[in-house]
């Protein structure tokens, strides 16, 4: 019994894309034929053989890759230009990267969700019907990949503002302090993640700066240690820091070293790391 599928198009690439697939297509008993009428480019096979399922399966995997590599791009960027105009476009170029690179990640289980989807909505299309428009089909039957590449947008500009207000606030606290002259010749940053602390140069505990209305920098709405631990190095403006790392490097640690920029220097295995490793049962093989 013959079983035949009709993919109808006239996007030149999705044309090509989908004629070098079909070329190695993994199944005896099928053929190819390409046809160009006023509308569309009509792509049809024809399957000869018995296991008309596992011909659908095969049909419905190529037209995932063909939707995600010949779709999705331009999908993403119509939705960002409706809903997200008023960024430049250097602004939406970096996004729509961001977005890609979400969706790619092997690991991420949007990317995985969204290949299901569009899997699942073919096949029950296809098993009903010998004919698929593929702009159509994308347009009107994949409201669910659709509401996932949305909320994509939404997680990657989020995303996007945050990293952009961090530079800036970055930014702000480089031009501070090379507005200012250093008050300090060395500072040592004992890094602890629960408990960090400051000595000077000859080992004296400074005291941290915990008032919060003369702050130069405190987060917006709580205050953690190292919230006061920038703060006092930002009164003080050490022309050199040591930052012993006890505990692991993080955000915090990347921050100052972006803030201090040349300024900071970064020790694991001195006698002041190795006394606060002892003191706080850290073990040396983690840091």
């Amino acid at each position: 019994m013959l079983n035949s599928i009709c993919i109808k198009t006239n996007r030149k690439k999705v044309i090509a894309y989908l004629l070098k697939a079909f070329e190695t297509f993994p199944m005896e008993s099928v053929s190819l034929s390409h046809r160009e009428f006023k509308l569309y480019h009509n792509i049809i096979l024809h399957y000869s053989g018995d296991n008309v399922e596992f011909f659908h399966y095969h049909v419905c995997d190529i037209l995932v890759d063909t939707i995600l590599s010949c779709y999705e791009k331009s999908k993403l960027k119509q939705y960002i230009e409706l809903n997200y105009f008023y960024f430049s476009e250097e602004e939406k170029e970096i996004i729509l990267d961001h977005c890609l690179s979400y969706l790619n990640t092997s690991e991420n289980i949007d990317s995985l969700n969204r290949k299901d989807d569009i899997y699942i909505a073919l096949l029950k299309y296809i098993s009903e019907n010998k004919s698929i428009v593929l702009d159509g089909f994308i347009n009107f039957r994949l409201s669910n990949y659709m509401k996932l590449l949305d909320s994509t947008i939404d997680l990657c500009v989020n995303d996007f503002i945050i990293e952009r207000e961090y530079n800036e606030f970055v930014h702000l606290l480089q031009a501070y302090i090379s507005s200012k002259e250093p008050s300090l010749d060395l500072v040592h940053l004992i890094y602890l993640e629960e408990d960090s602390l400051l000595i000077d140069s000859k080992k004296n505990i400074i005291p941290i700066d915990r008032n919060c209305f003369g702050a130069k920098y405190l987060s917006d709405i709580t205050f953690s240690s190292n919230d006061f631990i920038l703060n006092t190095l930002l009164t003080i403006l050490p022309q050199k820091i040591i930052l012993h790392l006890i505990d692991e490097e993080n955000e915090f640690t990347h921050t100052i070293q972006s803030i201090f920029e040349n300024r900071v220097t970064l020790c694991k295995d001195c006698s002041i790391c190795n006394t606060y490793k002892l003191l706080h049962h850290v073990n040396p093989q983690k840091i």
